[in-house]
Parts: C-alpha cells; sequence; structure tokens
C-alpha cells in the first residue's frame, strides 16, 4: 500500500504532467504542515530584464500564485513582489545567504551585463556601494541549492543579447561555469514551467535536464512533433498568408526547431497558443532567440532528407539545436555574413559589417566577491 507521502507525490508529479490540472492545493498544504514537504526557500534577482517572467508566474492558474507562496516555496526575495524595501529587503536577501547555505534555490530572471565589469546593471546597495547584477548572481549563486535560470535572457541572452549587443549580455551559466545551471527558457518562460521546476526540485530533487540544461518533462519534443496541424504538414497543406488555418511552415514557423511542450500546455489556463491564432512559433525557447530565428515570418529553407517527411522533420529539429546540419547552419552563417539578419533587425540603409558581439565570459576569479 502507498503510503500517503507516496501518494502526494504522485498526485504532484500527475499534475506536473497533466499541465496541473488535478493539482489540489490542501492535501499540498496538509502535507507541508505536517513536515512531509519542506518548503523550498527561494530569492529571486532580476538582472537585464523586462520582468515578463514574474508577470507570466503572476498569471499561473492552478495552483494560484498565492497557493505557490502559502504552499510550496518560502518566497523569501523579490524585489518587485516584496513589500518590503531598500535595506529591509536586502537584509532578508543576506539572511538567507548566511544563515541558509545549500538550501536555497535562486532564481535568475534577465540576462547577463558584462560590459564595464557590469556596471550597466546595479541591483543593490550596501554600504555606500552600487552592486551589479553579475556580483549579486555569482555571489548568491556559489552557495545556492540550485541554480534556476527562467526566461530566454536568463537562460542564453536573450533579446538583451541580441546584435549588435552593446551590453555584452549573457545567460548565468557563462558567469557561472562552476555550476549546473537548470535552464528554464522562453520569452517569457510558461509558468507551469517554472512552478513545476520548483516542485520537482522540493520532491524529488533536479530533474533529467537536456543537453541546454532544460528539464525534459518540458522540453523533450519539439512544437512541431505535438502540434495539431502536423497532418497537414504531412500531406503537404501548407498556409500561404498568416492567419489561415493550415500548417504555418512555408510563413516562417519555427516549430520544427523549437523545443517545448506549448501544443498541449497553451497559455492563460490552457485557453490559446501562438498556432491557436494562426501565427507561426517563432521559437523563443531556443539558443539564438531572436537573431537566429528571424525574421520570424520569412520561411526557412527546405532542406532535403532522405526517407520522407516525418523523419526529415525530426532530423530538422535536432541539426539545428546540434549544429550538426551544414545546409540549415550554413545558411545562417550566410545570413550572418552577408548582414541579413543585421538589416532584418536593424531596418537601417547602413551598410553593416559584421562583428564579434559578445566578449569571451570573464573567468568566476575576476568576479569573485569576499566572503562574508
Amino acid at each position: 500500500m502507498l503510503s500517503r507521502r507516496e501518494f502526494l507525490k504522485l498526485v504532484v508529479k500527475g499534475a506536473i504532467f497533466g499541465n496541473f490540472y488535478q493539482l489540489i492545493s490542501p492535501p499540498l498544504a496538509q502535507a507541508v504542515t505536517a513536515g512531509e514537504i519542506k518548503k523550498l526557500p527561494v530569492v529571486m534577482i532580476e538582472t537585464g530584464t523586462c520582468t515578463g517572467d514574474s508577470i507570466s508566474l503572476d498569471n499561473i492558474w492552478t495552483p494560484t500564485f498565492s497557493d505557490i507562496l502559502s504552499n510550496i516555496v518560502d518566497w523569501r526575495y523579490d524585489w518587485s513582489m516584496m513589500q518590503a524595501h531598500g535595506d529591509a529587503a536586502y537584509q532578508v536577501l543576506k539572511e538567507t545567504y548566511e544563515k541558509m547555505p545549500n538550501e536555497y534555490v535562486l532564481l535568475v530572471q534577465g540576462s547577463m551585463i558584462q560590459r564595464d565589469d557590469g556596471h550597466y546593471n546595479h541591483v543593490a546597495y550596501e554600504n555606500g556601494k552600487l552592486i551589479t547584477g553579475l556580483e549579486l548572481v555569482r555571489h548568491l549563486g556559489l552557495k545556492a541549492k540550485y541554480v534556476v535560470a527562467i526566461g530566454s535572457c536568463a537562460t542564453f541572452g536573450g533579446v538583451v543579447a541580441g546584435y549588435p549587443n552593446p551590453s555584452q549580455a549573457t545567460g548565468v551559466q557563462n558567469i557561472l561555469p562552476e555550476r549546473r545551471v537548470i535552464n528554464i527558457s522562453g520569452c517569457p518562460a510558461h509558468p507551469d514551467w517554472i512552478m513545476g521546476t520548483l516542485l520537482h526540485l522540493a520532491l524529488y530533487g533536479e530533474p533529467e535536464l537536456e543537453k541546454y540544461g532544460r528539464p525534459k518533462l518540458f522540453y523533450g519534443e519539439t512544437v512541431h512533433n505535438r502540434c495539431p496541424r502536423r497532418h497537414d504538414y504531412d500531406q503537404g497543406i501548407f498556409a500561404t498568408e498568416i492567419g489561415q488555418k493550415e500548417c504555418l511552415f512555408r510563413v516562417g514557423c519555427k516549430g520544427p526547431v523549437t523545443y517545448a511542450d506549448c501544443p498541449i500546455r497553451r497559455w492563460n489556463d490552457r485557453l490559446n497558443w501562438p498556432i491557436g491564432c494562426n501565427t507561426p512559433c517563432i521559437g523563443c525557447t531556443e539558443p539564438g532567440y531572436p537573431d537566429l530565428m528571424s525574421p520570424f515570418t520569412a520561411h526557412s529553407p527546405d532542406v532535403p532528407f532522405p526517407g520522407g517527411t516525418k523523419v526529415a522533420t525530426d532530423k530538422i529539429g535536432l541539426a539545428v539545436l546540434g549544429l550538426t546540419s551544414a545546409a540549415i547552419v550554413g545558411h545562417a552563417v550566410t545570413s550572418l555574413s552577408k548582414g541579413r539578419i543585421q538589416r532584418n533587425l536593424l531596418k537601417s540603409s547602413v551598410k553593416v559589417q559584421l562583428r564579434p558581439s559578445v566578449k569571451k565570459a570573464k573567468t568566476h576569479h575576476q568576479y569573485r566577491l569576499k566572503k562574508t
């Protein structure tokens, strides 16, 4: 017979895979009260961000955000959601760092700004000194039990790292090479992806990750493989304009090269998603977004593979992420070298010459802080 704790784990695990629809807060609250589940202490640091992932998380439907705060996590620090401000808020952060080493989860939202040692992004103030996002994330990350980057900016640099990347923005993993960073990509990340990862950390520890550090339970298959319009693709039935109800591959859909479970999870309480609105997937969960996915509404070049359409589609998805398809990678390199992507992004008649946009990340020794 299953114990109550084992039963609860199965319920919550089923909720993760079932879009949280079956997650009931009272049993979870009882388990927390009984000491069967220890609430995760969480601190959230926002760096080069639009705060979109916080807004996304705040719109989670089941469990509600209040359920999350009450029953699942000890949400200790988040400057955009705390009632306390200034020194009072920062003391909570210091206390967590000093009294809960190797216990708290560090969530990072936003890209890491490296230009001029990070001084284009200040996130705290202590003893008359402005503290950069680089410093604080490294400081907290080295003592965290888990480091979780949420959103495309924190995971891979995202929009902030787009050409020509004047701030030399990058993802969290590049400034914390000593740690395995769990990446929850997306622009923004779906609230279920964020909360599901936190639940998994609380109940089972680190989830199984794919090669880009993303949980396989959310990023294990391409959008294309689960798309309700996959049949149209296989039959060669394509939309010729955005807004039509056929497969949108010919009008720029990046679903074949995008790993996420959007087709089965959808957004706003599973109400809709981009393809459900007859617009293409723009590949926001992938490394290189937005540059390598631009222009969003332009058809990617056909890449012939032997063995039929289905095999071709699967190989296309793996090829782009693994950089093993000479045809696709060659197209991206050619576009970069000829300035196509830059011209599309900047929409300028000024002739530009491609140059390296991101400095090599500094070693961790250059960002090491004095121990407190």
